[in-house]
This record gives C-alpha cells, structure tokens and sequence, in this order.
C-alpha cells in the first residue's frame, strides 16, 4: 500500500491567494506527516492562465495519473470547494474513472510528450467533502463566520458576505448558511454573484435595516479576481460600488476562508474522514 493525497481547489493565479494556499498546505502535512500531498485546480480557465506564465499545475485527471505512475495504489481527494456543487460532482466523477484497480501502462499523452495513460486505476479512492456538506458544516461553519468578522464591527454595522453562486442545486447550502448565521447574528447577511440570492435581494435589506456602514467579505477560499473585482473593485457594478452608490460606508475586507482556522479546520476534518474511508479497512 502506497497512499496519497490530492487536494483540488479551484485554483486563482494571484500571489496572496497561492500563499494562502501554501499555508493549508502545510497544515494538512502537519496533520498527516506520513503521507505525501498534491495538488490539482479544477477550474481550466485558471490552468490556462497560469500556464500563460509557465506555471504548471495539473487538472485532477491529470494529477491522478500521475501519482498512479508514480506507484500510488491509495488516494484520497480532498475537495476545497464551499458547496457540493457543479465542480464538487465533476470531482467526484473525475476519482471514481480512476479507482477500481491497477492500470498504470504507459501510453503518450498530449501535452509534451510526458507519458502517462488514460486507464491508470488505484486499489481505492475516496473524496473528502466540500465545505457545507452536511447540516453539521452548516452550523460550524456559521459559528467559523461569526468568529472571522473584523474586529472593528459595532452592532449598528452590517457584515455582507459573498460568494459564488451557482443554479445547480447545491446552492440552496448558501440559503443554509444564511439562516444559520442570522439566527446567531441579524446583522450578517450572505449573497452569491450567480444563483437566487445575489446583491439585489441584500441591499434591500441593508436599506430597510438602515444600516450605515457595511463591511464586505468574500465567502470564498481564496481571495481571487471574484474578491478583487466582482466584490471590491472600483468599477460601478462591483458589490463595493453597489453599497457605496445606496448611501452607505463599504469597507472590503480581502481575506479568503483559508485564512480563518475556524473554515481550514472544518475541509481538514473532512480530509480525515476520507483517510479513515480510505485506510479503515486494508482487505
């Protein structure tokens, strides 16, 4: 038994974000000492602009083949995605190709000539869960919310999360989540770019409260061109310029959940119960 672990973000291809990333890293190495760690980016348009600078990172696919040529037979996948979503089932399907046996046969693959096969196949593989998989996630992570907002918020100001959204059925956690956190906090409000619960349905809200200074955070796990642009940037459609057009003081807080130990505790609770699935039982 050689076992591994691959862990799949979404990826982002700006320095603070990579940093970020170095530091779960470490932490998930800290936690299992013994076992070598990988990494895979989900999204291809973030592969390919990072390919544009020469910085190679591999999709999942491609990351499992090659630790199966590197003699793997066992691997858990974590996933650092927040919802189990669209990317979460793409994962998914992406380990369950590559479990069910060894395969690992040479043939040329075609992107320069490294050699590696489409049929590699490991003796198991399980998948770590996204961040709010279950009810329980929900209420940790609502308590990990609670406990990252910035310590210069009074009562009287409101704390407007956002993240990404989606029209797969997964996004109704963020509705989760948003129930969660306001039964704790009234003045902690989560919107998503896509999906059914954007800006247009949070500012109204902040108007009707009456709010007059507002602190926006991403609800992401890295801070990425979403938490520059779409919610902090200067451009008038920014959720920053949204708030700030309403009458309302906006101050961005640029930090990624990775950041906060309360959220990297909960992905890494996750990955040990996938390494348990994983390991548990030895045949």
């Amino acid at each position: 038994m050689k076992p591994g672990i691959l862990l799949a973000a979404f990826g982002a291809s700006n320095r603070q974000a990579h940093q970020t990333l170095r530091l779960f890293d470490e932490k998930v190495r800290q936690r299992f000492a013994d076992v070598p760690v990988r990494w895979a980016f989900t999204s291809g348009l973030i592969r390919d602009r990072l390919a544009a600078r020469r910085m190679k990172t591999d999709s999942v696919t491609k990351a499992l083949q090659k630790m199966c040529f590197e003699k793997y037979t066992h691997v858990a996948v974590q996933s650092l995605h927040i919802i189990p979503g669209a990317e979460y089932d793409d994962l998914e399907a992406e380990a369950v190709q590559m479990a069910g046996g060894r395969d690992c046969s040479l043939a040329p693959s075609a992107d320069g000539g490294v050699f590696f096969t489409a049929q590699a196949r490991f003796e198991k593989i399980t998948v770590g869960r996204p961040l709010l998989h279950s009810d329980a996630d929900v209420t940790r992570a609502a308590r990990a919310l609670l406990a990252s907002l910035p310590s210069e918020r009074t009562a009287h100001d409101a704390v407007v999360f956002m993240g990404h959204g989606t029209w797969h059925a997964g996004d109704s956690r963020y509705d989760d989540l948003s129930a969660a956190v306001r039964r704790m906090d009234a003045g902690v409000f989560i919107g998503t770019m896509d999906g059914s619960h954007t800006i247009d349905h949070v500012l109204p809200l902040l108007l009707q409260e009456g709010y007059g200074r507002v602190f926006l955070q991403p609800l992401l796990s890295v801070v990425g061109r979403h938490a520059v642009r779409d919610m902090a940037g200067d451009h008038p459609e920014s959720w920053r310029s949204r708030i700030a057009a309403a009458g309302m003081v906006c101050l961005p807080v640029l930090q990624g959940m990775v950041e906060h130990a309360a959220f990297v505790d909960i992905w890494i609770d996750h990955l040990d119960e996938a390494m348990e699935r994983l390991l548990g039982s030895r045949g």
